[in-house]
């Protein structure tokens, strides 16, 4: 058998438990990957990622081409041991980054011709080199280059934009060097087009990855827009296969799409709302730069094993935040990574219980991210 697969271990309607298996150890999905863009989970020491239950985080190819550049990256022995990170990594493309970051884009069939956020340098990135980069940063997991469709995007943008991909796609595969241990995943695009997402889809299963993913969601549609549209896309999907709803999101993002029967998420959410004083609790967020915690003696959440809620009271957490000390990111951040991973072991406790819609349900109705 492959080092490289998945498989189901229990369902829960659409919902479903698994192990996605890769050469640098197992992945329990539902997984959420943290977010390391430029190496590093931001605020947390990888040692801390790992004692949150975290089993892949995610880099990512655009910040890394441009500094420290890959290439500097492999003579240094790969990403995990150039970071401290020895679990799965997977990367995305840089797609997404090419069309929101830099300036002066020119997309061709050929690929991106782009100038840095940075310095303004120009660079081309193409399917072969995005490919080559993740190859260089040694990823368990790469993701195919693709367009990341805008929204909201006319039928007709979407369809030119999906075919765009699809074609970048197959050019992704031929440049993929398949070894044991390691996978790729394509992108699955056509915006909220239920006949582009099913082209899309079929198309690339024709093709053959490890596992698919659904991209250009989570970029303005709003949530219903984005369950609606998973609803649709994801029977398209293959159950054999992982499937993994990119930049997503909100912990009740994620309930949703578990649902619907998603098993891998990725988003910035919990460490950059850390470093703004934001945290995620069972019964939605709290804003710690609010004045009724100047005095408040008790912990964010006296059932979270992590050191923010073991060690210090909400009090001096809101006069870290207030102060923009440095130590308010470290210890909400790690409070945020805490809780995603705690979601998630629950997640797959449920659904192994056979009791993950009753469970989704009163997730929902208590959970009220306007809670402040």
């Amino acid at each position: 058998m492959s080092n490289f697969n998945f498989s189901i271990k229990a369902k829960s309607g659409n919902a479903r438990s698994g192990i996605l298996k890769t050469g640098r150890g197992d992945i329990r999905t539902p997984a959420f990957m943290p977010v390391g863009t430029a190496a590093t989970v931001k605020a947390m020491l990888p040692e801390s990622v790992e004692s949150t239950g975290a089993d892949i985080i995610l880099g990512n190819t655009y910040h890394l081409m441009l500094r420290p550049t890959p290439e500097v990256i492999d003579r240094l022995g790969g990403l995990h041991k150039f970071m401290n990170w020895h679990k799965p990594i997977l990367t995305d493309s840089g797609g997404f980054q090419v069309m929101s970051l830099s300036k002066l884009r020119k997309i061709t069939k050929e690929g991106v011709e782009f100038s840095s956020h940075l310095d303004g340098a120009k660079y081309m990135l193409t399917p072969e080199r995005s490919i080559e980069i993740q190859h260089l940063l040694d990823s368990d997991i790469t993701m195919i280059f693709d367009e990341c469709t805008p929204y909201p995007a006319t039928h007709q943008q979407a369809k030119e934009s999906m075919e765009l991909s699809l074609g970048w796609a197959e050019r992704s595969r031929k440049a993929f060097k398949n070894r044991d241990g390691y996978g790729q995943f394509g992108i699955v695009q056509g915006s909220v087009f239920e006949d582009l997402r099913e082209k899309s889809a079929n198309e690339l299963q024709n093709i053959g990855f490890e596992g698919y993913a659904i991209g250009g969601l989570a970029v303005g549609e709003g949530q219903d827009l984005m369950f609606s549209t998973l609803d649709f896309t994801i029977p398209m999907i293959t159950e054999e296969r992982p499937r993994y709803l990119m930049g997503v999101g909100k912990p009740d993002d994620i309930v949703g799409a578990v649902l619907r029967g998603v098993d891998m998420f990725d988003c910035v959410i919990p460490t950059r709302s850390g470093r703004n004083g934001q945290v995620f609790t069972w019964n939605g967020t709290l804003n710690l730069r609010n004045a009724k915690y100047i005095e408040d003696n008790s912990p964010i959440d006296e059932n979270c094993s992590c050191k923010a809620c073991q060690n210090y009271s909400k009090a001096y957490l809101n006069h870290l935040v207030k102060s923009n000390e440095i130590l308010a990111s470290m210890l909400l951040t790690w409070h945020n990574l805490q809780f995603y991973q705690d979601l998630m072991s629950r997640i797959r406790s449920e659904i192994e219980a056979n009791n993950y819609d009753n469970f989704a349900e009163e997730f929902l109705a208590k959970y009220n991210s306007d809670n402040s």
